[in-house]
């Protein structure tokens, strides 16, 4: 279903109330806080390791799951190939590939699959990466969602309220660039005046949805005022909650309405016992000073997110910060760093319980990836209820739009 939107800021009618705040003995009960797509779905994306993230055991490199194309190019032919909605492309510098040249490349080998791309907001000119953007965009027929990040760039220092107000700007121009006849942006980091006609996207209504994930203040200003999914880290029920409601009550003070997603690993088999094995020998032959290393080249590895799944899983007797909730990968991994751990019936539950808390996107992985990827796809991923989001939300158009790199007269 579409809905009315406020030029600029997002969806206002349409959503879910929140209920009383019942809670039960297990965490909360329902839905917590307003959200945008108020049917009962999930997008359920996969992960590509971009960022030399791939593992048999945490922390032990190993050629043959090096962050290749040819590597990384197989594991999103697999997601498309099990049914997944999206697959992630994340950014790093120190290792890895570039995000938005990686997705140019495998556009054109998909079947079905959104891609959700990781951009570093002030890498590119902002008009520049409109147009990179709206590209492929047109490649992938709409089937393009974009990760809004704003940590600094590499080799570079700036504040945190600077990143957030330059992330600010940059998303702006890139609507303007994605909706109105031009830009015309005077800013503390950009000024422009530019005609934005070769640039529209394929997309419709806004252009290609914003996910977003940080959790310092300057980082949920920026999510509430200007994205449209709000991406957690694994944490508690009753901290994705409180994290649910913040965002949602800071949203609606401008206005707005977003939804919400979880970024999680997943280790699912058999029976609990076998995955709590998967889960334990995943980090069998791990170094401890290693594992630091690998956490510490990573530009979130000193965030406010990585440092609340430091604490939970300090909190913890066996790394456990929740029943299936599980914080190991966190001793060798910056950003996510936990695991729903079980069999399929209660991998299942949980994500069932998230989404009637009103999360409506799952950006998943696991080690390998491939072969985690096969397991959940088999085991799990058949038994949720799944919509796009940019579906839902009316982006995707009943038949090619009139664009200029469509079927628009030439000028």
């Amino acid at each position: 279903m579409r809905l009315p939107r406020v030029a600029g800021l997002g969806y206002r009618v349409g959503v879910e109330m929140v209920e009383s705040g019942q809670k039960s003995k297990g965490g909360p009960t329902g839905i917590v806080a307003p959200v945008r797509t108020h049917q009962r779905c999930a997008e359920v994306a996969w992960f590509s390791a971009l960022c030399s993230d791939d593992y048999e055991f945490l922390g032990v490199p190993d050629g043959a799951l090096r962050s290749s194309f040819d590597h990384c190019r197989d594991i999103v032919l697999d997601a498309d190939r099990l049914g997944f909605d999206n697959i992630l492309l994340p950014s790093s510098y120190q290792v890895g590939q570039d995000p938005l040249t990686f997705a140019g490349g495998v556009a054109p080998m998909l079947r079905q699959m959104s891609l959700l791309v990781a951009l570093r907001c002030g890498e590119v000119h902002p008009p520049m990466l409109a147009r990179a953007v709206s590209t492929l965009d047109h490649m992938l027929q709409g089937r393009l969602t974009i990760n809004i990040i704003s940590s600094d760039l590499p080799g570079t220092t700036l504040d945190s309220p600077a990143r957030y107000r330059r992330s600010a700007e940059v998303i702006e121009i890139l609507r303007q660039s994605w909706s109105q006849p031009h830009v015309s942006f005077h800013g503390e980091f950009y000024d422009v005046e530019l005609p934005t006609d070769p640039v529209r996207p394929y997309q419709q209504n806004g252009g290609p949805l914003l996910y977003f994930g940080g959790y310092s203040e300057d980082a949920r200003r920026l999510c509430a005022e200007s994205c449209d999914v709000y991406l957690m880290w694994p944490d508690t029920e009753e901290g994705l909650a409180a994290t649910m409601r913040d965002l949602s009550a800071r949203a609606a003070a401008v206005g707005r309405v977003i939804d919400f997603g979880l970024r999680i690993h997943v280790v699912v088999r058999e029976t609990e016992g076998e995955a709590r094995v998967a889960a334990e020998r995943l980090l069998s032959r791990l170094d401890g000073d290693r594992g630091q290393e690998i956490k510490d080249r990573a530009q979130d590895s000193r965030s406010a997110g990585v440092r609340r799944q430091d604490e939970l899983r300090a909190q913890s007797a066996d790394d456990y910060i929740e029943a299936h909730v599980w914080s190991g990968i966190g001793r060798a991994r910056s950003g996510c760093g936990s695991a729903l751990v079980g069999d399929p019936d209660q991998i299942v539950a949980k994500l069932e319980r998230y989404m009637d808390m009103g999360i409506r996107a799952f950006i998943l992985s696991g080690y390998p990836h491939r072969d985690e990827c096969e397991r959940f796809a088999r085991d799990v991923l058949p038994r949720l209820e799944r919509r796009r989001l940019a579906e839902v939300q009316g982006r995707l158009p009943d038949q090619t739009p009139v664009t200029p790199l469509t079927t628009e007269e030439r000028r």
